[in-house]
C-alpha cells in the first residue's frame, strides 16, 4: 500500500501471519506513535533503551526497524485537522505489531476517545496489564512483592459498548415504554438506561487469550472474575461461558479449582492451569490480603478497568504499569496513563508505563532475551535511588533525574547487568513461592479454599463427578460392590432400551431388595433404578437446585453435560457447603 505521510523503512521486513501465528525475521518493522502532551519526551528515551537491550541481547544479528506513524494532535498538525487519519489505521494493520504514547482527545472530534475507537476500529478485544513489583520502587503494601498478575480485560462489550440513552430524550422514552409496557420492567422515572451486552463470543475469545498466555508462559491459573450472584445472564454468563470454554478446548492443559480440591488434593497437576471465579467485590479485597494466590485474571470491561488501576496503585502506581490492546494478532501497546499536558517537553517525566510496555512487545515477538535485560535492570537503577521526579518525592536520599537521564541510567545497568543470575534468581523466587502454597493448599485444602476467597454459588462447584455407572443388565449384589469400593451411595444406570438414564442409590438397595426380601445376586440394576433422571445443569445456582430437589421429593439430582451425566449434587453436598461457606442473600 502506498502512504500519503507514513514512510515505510525499506530495510526492514513486515511481520506476518503464518498457521495462526506470528512469523517474526530478525530485522522486523514495528509501528510506534509518539502520543501527545508528555509523549515525545517518553518515547525518545524508551525507543533508545529498547534498541540498547536488542543489541546487547543479540549482538547486532536482530534489529528493529522503526516506523512513525500518526495520531493525536501530530496528526492533526499533518493531515489537515484528522486526528485520526484513515491510512494510521492501515498501517497499524499492515505493520502488525505497534507502540504508542498517550493521546489526547480532540474536543467535539466526533467520537468518545482516541484509544477507544482504536480498539474498535481494529477489534482489539482484548486489554492487556502484567501488574508486578520491582524492587525499590515505593508501594502501599508491607509485601509488594507477591503482587504479579496479568489482567486480560475484555474491550468491546459490557456498559462500555456505549449503547445509553439520555434521560428524557425520545430514544430513552421509547425503550422506557418497552421495558415497563412489555417487559413488565419497574424503575424511576426519568433514569438514564444502559444496556449491558456480554456474548459468546465475545467471552470465549477473551477467555481463550488468557488461557493461551498462561500455559505458554507457565503460569498457574486462570480466574474468571464476574459479579454473576446478581448479574447472572451477563455476567454470571461470562463465567459460565469461560468455564465451558476451557472444558471444551483446553482440557488437556486446565484443571479446574473444584477438582484441584476434590481429586488432586488441592496440589496442583504438573503443567496445568488452575481454572477458577471470584466475585468482583471480593477479588479486590483478595489482590490486598492474597494477591499471590492469583496470576491471571480475565474480565468483562468495567471490572477490569476499575481492578487494573486498583491493583496498579499496590506496586507503584500507574504510572509505570504497562499495557497493550490485541486482536487474535494485531497488537498495539501504549502507556496506560494520560498526555500530562503540563509536563510537556520537560524531560521529566517517569517513561516506566510506556518502557514495560515495549517490554510486553518484545515478548510477544518472542525477543524474551531483550525484554529481561529491561525488566531486571530496572530496579537496578531505583533501588540506587536513581529516579524521576515521582518517585524521588516518595524516596528519602534519591537522586532526581530527568526522563533522558533515567534512560541513559537504564541503558548504562543493561549494558553491565549478568541478567542470567538475575533470571535465574526470580526463577527460583517464584518456585519457592509456589511450593510453599501447594504445601499449603495440601495440608488445609478448606482453609486454602476458604482464605482465597473461593464460595461456592452453583452446582458446578459442588457436584461429585465424574459419576460411576453400570449397565442396567448387572446384578445389583456386582453394583453394591462397586459402591463400596469407591465409597458412594449411588450408582447411574446406562440408558437401556429406553433410552434413558437411570439411577440406584442405598435406599433403593434398602426399599427394593431388603424389605422386599429379594436377593441382590439375582436381581438386575435395570429392575430396581429409577427413571428417569432428575437432571440439572451445570450452571444452576444451589438455591434453584434445592428447589429442584424439594419438588421432585428427591435428595440427589445428576448434573448433565451436552449429552451425558457429568456430576452429582445431594442434599449433603449442599448442607456441608452452607455449613462451611455460609449462606446469604447474595447467594440466592
Amino acid at each position: 500500500m502506498a502512504y500519503q505521510h507514513i514512510s515505510i523503512p525499506e530495510s526492514g521486513e513486515k511481520i506476518s501471519v503464518v498457521d495462526g501465528r506470528l512469523s517474526v525475521p530478525d530485522n522486523p518493522i514495528l509501528g510506534y506513535i509518539e502520543g501527545d502532551g508528555i509523549g515525545p519526551d517518553i518515547t525518545r528515551a524508551c525507543l533508545r533503551v529498547w534498541d540498547a537491550a536488542i543489541e546487547k541481547a543479540y549482538d547486532g544479528r536482530r534489529r528493529v526497524h522503526w516506523c512513525e506513524i500518526f495520531m493525536g494532535e501530530k496528526a492533526s498538525d499533518t493531515y489537515d485537522g484528522d486526528y485520526f487519519p484513515a491510512e494510521s489505521l492501515a498501517a497499524l494493520r499492515d505493520l502488525t505489531v505497534s507502540i504508542k504514547g498517550p493521546l489526547t482527545t480532540p474536543v467535539g472530534g466526533g467520537f468518545r476517545s482516541l484509544n477507544v475507537s482504536l480498539r474498535q476500529e481494529l477489534d482489539l478485544y482484548a486489554c492487556v496489564r502484567p501488574v508486578r513489583y520491582y524492587e525499590g520502587v515505593p508501594s502501599p503494601l508491607r509485601e509488594p512483592e507477591k503482587v504479579d498478575v496479568v489482567i486480560f480485560r475484555e474491550n468491546t462489550e459490557d456498559v462500555y459498548a456505549g449503547i445509553e440513552f439520555a434521560s428524557r430524550s425520545a430514544e430513552n422514552r421509547k425503550l422506557e415504554r418497552f421495558l415497563r409496557d412489555e417487559m413488565g420492567v419497574d424503575f424511576f422515572e426519568d433514569a438514564g438506561l444502559a444496556i449491558k451486552p456480554i456474548s459468546p463470543f465475545g467471552t470465549r475469545r477473551l477467555v481463550r487469550k488468557a488461557i493461551r498466555y498462561a500455559i505458554e508462559n507457565q503460569r498457574e491459573s486462570v480466574c474468571l472474575v464476574h459479579k454473576g450472584n446478581i448479574m447472572k445472564y451477563t455476567e454470571g454468563a461470562f463465567r459460565n461461558w469461560g468455564y465451558e470454554l476451557a472444558r471444551e478446548e483446553f482440557a488437556e492443559h486446565t484443571v479446574s479449582e473444584e477438582d484441584l480440591y476434590r481429586r488432586h488434593g488441592g496440589k496442583r497437576p504438573p503443567g496445568k492451569v488452575v481454572i477458577k471465579d471470584r466475585i468482583a467485590d471480593i477479588i479486590f479485597q483478595l489482590m490486598l490480603l492474597r494477591p499471590s494466590e492469583f496470576d491471571v485474571l480475565a474480565t468483562m470491561n468495567l471490572n477490569g478497568d476499575y481492578l487494573s488501576d486498583a491493583v496498579a496503585a499496590e506496586v507503584g502506581g500507574i504510572g509505570i504499569a504497562p499495557g497493550a490492546n490485541m486482536a487474535d494478532h494485531v497488537a498495539v501497546f501504549e502507556a496506560t496513563h494520560g498526555t500530562a499536558p503540563k509536563y510537556a517537553n520537560l524531560d521529566k517525566v517517569n517513561p516506566g508505563s510506556l518502557l514495560f510496555s515495549g517490554v510486553m512487545m518484545l515478548e510477544y515477538i518472542g525477543w524474551k532475551e531483550a525484554a529481561d535485560l529491561i525488566t531486571h535492570a530496572y530496579p537496578e537503577v531505583v533501588k540506587r535511588g536513581v529516579v524521576t521526579y515521582d518517585f524521588a518525592r516518595l524516596m528519602e536520599g534519591a537522586s532526581e533525574v530527568s526522563t533522558s537521564a533515567f534512560a541513559d541510567a537504564i541503558i548504562d545497568q543493561i549494558n553491565g547487568l549478568d541478567v542470567e543470575s538475575k533470571r535465574q534468581e526470580r526463577l527460583s523466587a517464584i518456585e519457592r513461592e509456589r511450593s510453599a502454597r501447594e504445601a499449603w493448599h495440601a495440608s488445609d485444602p478448606h482453609g486454602a479454599m476458604e482464605a482465597s476467597g473461593r464460595r461456592p454459588h452453583t452446582v458446578r462447584d459442588i457436584m461429585t463427578g465424574p459419576p460411576i455407572s453400570v449397565d442396567p443388565a448387572a446384578n445389583v449384589r456386582d453394583a453394591m460392590q462397586l459402591m463400596r469400593e469407591n465409597g458412594i451411595s449411588s450408582v447411574l444406570v446406562t440408558p437401556g432400551d429406553g433410552g434413558e438414564w437411570g439411577i440406584m442409590t442405598q435406599r433403593d438397595i434398602v426399599s427394593r431388595i431388603v424389605h422386599a426380601r429379594r436377593s441382590p445376586g439375582r436381581v438386575r440394576v435395570e429392575d430396581i433404578a429409577t427413571r428417569p433422571l432428575i437432571t440439572v445443569p451445570i450452571d444452576m445456582s444451589l438455591y434453584d437446585c434445592s428447589s429442584t430437589m424439594l419438588a421432585s421429593k428427591v435428595r440427589r439430582v445428576v448434573v448433565m453435560g451436552t449429552d451425558s451425566p457429568i456430576g452429582i449434587v445431594s442434599d449433603t453436598d449442599i448442607f456441608e457447603t452452607v455449613n462451611e461457606f455460609g449462606w446469604t442473600t447474595e447467594d440466592i
